[in-house]
């Protein structure tokens, strides 16, 4: 039965068009209803850490603006005249045609309309991302799953070393452009060659090349599986699962170690990798230990607010690496059943009494209601988005936004992935604990 969603924490599948944008020289097309995609726009780059517009996203992106003549009528004339302007006046690379609910229900043959210009040599997809389908979660899978189809063809060899990066959601994650690079360092770093495809790069010309590379990186619970699987049976390129984000010492080494075995990487590459990183980051650590493991500075027990990515990453910085204690996890994506059981395992890799609670499709009520339930001997810490500002303050407790919404931080390469992530995640815990004093 449907319910009420309270401060819901992700959009529509027509938010794959922010995917789109996040590729250079990737032109998102809209066949929808006016509104939808500057909706889609506020919510995950304006009101997530003020990511701003791009040059292919915001009010720039193309769209057929159906009305009511559309919807009894049909569209898809009108499809074919966006189409057309689109590509007199974009200078893009790869053009993707997005639908939305009005299309979807009515009909609308897109496929037929985007065949016709790719017959005259357009790069131009399709996609049927109606928003009544899922969340944009569900919308990346099926963006990728088009280019994989219609886009990419098979290489004439593979390139050793070539690493695919799949990962966070653009825009989704307010994060994502830090992140992304960041564990691009890190497969740099044992001497692997990263193929990013969204943010600053090569853009569409990292889309080209992804058949060639050696295998595919999945840093993801869930989220990617169906895109990579994908790819292993139409390109034959094996993949890595990473389920959790590495953040810190502890599960950033555990991970250098995991890419480089299946690389094939040398061990002692590794090892001496490792080494120095570790070396560094422990440096910054022992110098601020006398306030790290201070008790009367230490909330002790702590709580995530986010998607199940980096609900893992952070539960395993905080257990082992601060040494904190989780109380409960809040996973705001819907996950699909069959991915709940490996999540859950993930989550149970501590001690036993390490173990908390796991709530999947968290809304604000849920979080609150659950929340009051509990009795804190001490401040918590919470790390959830800008809609969990209120039961923090309810609670005594702090406060730190790492998942959308992000309305009260400004995010451009920020990020928590890796060592030096994992230190500036700890000065932004223990700043926002220190404020507190003032």
């Amino acid at each position: 039965m449907a319910g009420v969603i309270e401060q819901i924490r992700n959009v529509c599948t027509l938010g794959a068009l922010q995917s789109v944008a996040a590729i250079e020289r990737a032109i998102p097309i809209i066949h929808a209803g006016p509104g939808c995609g500057q909706k889609l726009w506020s919510a995950l780059a304006n009101g997530n850490g003020f990511q701003g517009a791009g040059y292919s996203g915001g009010h720039s992106v193309p769209c057929t603006n159906s009305t009511e003549q559309e919807i009894v009528f049909g569209g898809e004339e009108k499809l074919r005249e966006t189409i057309a302007n689109t590509l007199k006046v974009m200078d893009g690379d790869l053009f993707v045609v997005l639908t939305g609910c009005t299309s979807d229900i009515v009909g609308d043959d897109v496929g037929e309309v985007v065949r016709g210009f790719k017959a005259k040599g357009a790069p131009i997809v399709y996609v049927e991302t109606g928003g009544f389908k899922g969340d944009n979660y569900f919308g990346h899978e099926l963006l990728w799953g088009a280019i994989a189809d219609q886009f990419l063809e098979a290489a004439d060899a593979v390139e050793p070393g070539l690493v695919n990066l799949w990962s966070v959601i653009p825009y989704q994650d307010p994060y994502w452009t830090g992140t992304l690079h960041a564990v691009a360092d890190l497969l740099r770093s044992i001497g692997l060659t990263p193929n990013i495809i969204y943010g600053p790069g090569e853009g569409v010309a990292s889309v080209r090349k992804i058949p060639a590379a050696q295998f595919n990186l999945l840093l993801s619970p869930w989220n990617g599986l169906k895109t990579v699987k994908r790819l292993e049976e139409k390109f034959g390129t094996p993949y890595l699962h990473y389920p959790a984000l590495p953040i810190g010492a502890t599960e950033t080494s555990a991970f250098l170690r995991a890419v480089g075995a299946f690389a094939g990487v040398p061990e002692g590459t590794v090892e001496e990798t490792i080494r120095r990183e570790e070396a560094r980051y422990y440096y910054y650590v022992e110098r601020s230990a006398d306030l790290l493991f201070e008790t009367r500075f230490l909330p002790g027990h702590f709580i995530t607010v986010a998607d199940s990515f980096y609900a893992l990453g952070l539960t395993r910085f905080l257990i082992n690496d601060l040494g904190l204690i989780p109380e409960v996890q809040f996973i705001t994506e819907v996950v699909p059943e069959e991915y709940r059981p490996l999540i859950n395992a993930e989550f149970a890799k501590f001690d036993e009494g390490l173990v908390s609670p796991v709530h999947y499709g968290a809304d604000g009520a849920t979080v609150r209601e659950e929340l009051a339930k509990r009795t804190f001997r001490e401040r918590p810490l919470i790390l959830g988005s800008s809609w969990d500002r209120d039961i923090t303050r309810q609670l005594k407790g702090y406060q730190l936004s790492v998942s959308m919404p992000v309305s009260d931080r400004l995010i451009l390469n920020r990020t928590y992935a890796g060592y030096d992530g994992a230190l500036r995640l700890t000065e932004d815990i223990y700043s926002v604990i220190l404020g507190s004093f003032q």
